[in-house]
């Protein structure tokens, strides 16, 4: 996660709790995210219970012990949705640093186009389709208005986001990548 602490120490901008995060020496908490993108539409989840509840996002969720990070995406949409992606691919990676916790979460966010089964509602999630330029950004993190974009023109991103009390963006720097380099921003 070296090029997220570059990113944050190049804007100049990022606010303190950001760097000793990154800077820390600690594991990030690693995430996954998965959209479903069928060139002209999104599929959301409206976040039932747990962290971010009452907002829409994609699926996803934390990588657990033994699974690689692809496997975890995979298993979270299957969970949260019912459905298996075709064509999974990886569309980037967010750090999201926040002021009251001392582990950055680093979420990589997959993307398909195609999927097996048909999207229900579950105990976690309800599925809702938008069309690209109805994405309710306004019932979402507030990262997402920034990267999205990015996203939908099938871009590979990578991004740091600092917030407070949990919900209020307070910095961030994004940048597009391509996905095989690991070099400086």
């Amino acid at each position: 996660m070296t090029w997220a602490t570059t990113l944050a120490k190049a804007d100049g901008g990022a606010p303190p709790f950001v760097r000793a995060v990154l800077e820390s020496g600690t594991s990030p908490k690693l995430l996954t995210l998965v959209m479903i993108d069928d060139g002209k539409r999104v599929l959301l989840g409206h976040k039932k219970r747990g962290f971010g509840m009452g907002y829409y996002n994609g699926f996803g969720g934390k990588v657990e012990p033994g699974e690689t990070i692809r496997q975890a995406a995979e298993r979270e949409l299957q969970e949260e949705a019912c459905i298996e992606a075709v064509d999974l691919r990886e569309a980037g990676v967010l750090v999201f640093a926040f002021d009251d916790q001392p582990v950055a979460w680093e979420v990589h966010v997959f993307a398909a186009s195609s999927f097996r089964g048909e999207p229900a509602e579950t105990d976690e999630m309800r599925p809702v389709w938008f069309n690209h330029e109805d994405v309710p950004f306004e019932q979402m993190w507030a990262d997402d208005q920034f990267w999205y974009p990015l996203l939908l023109r099938r871009a590979y991103f990578r991004g740091v986001f600092a917030f407070t009390q949990t919900t209020q963006l307070l910095w961030h720097s994004l940048t597009e990548r391509d996905p095989g380099d690991e070099g400086c921003p």
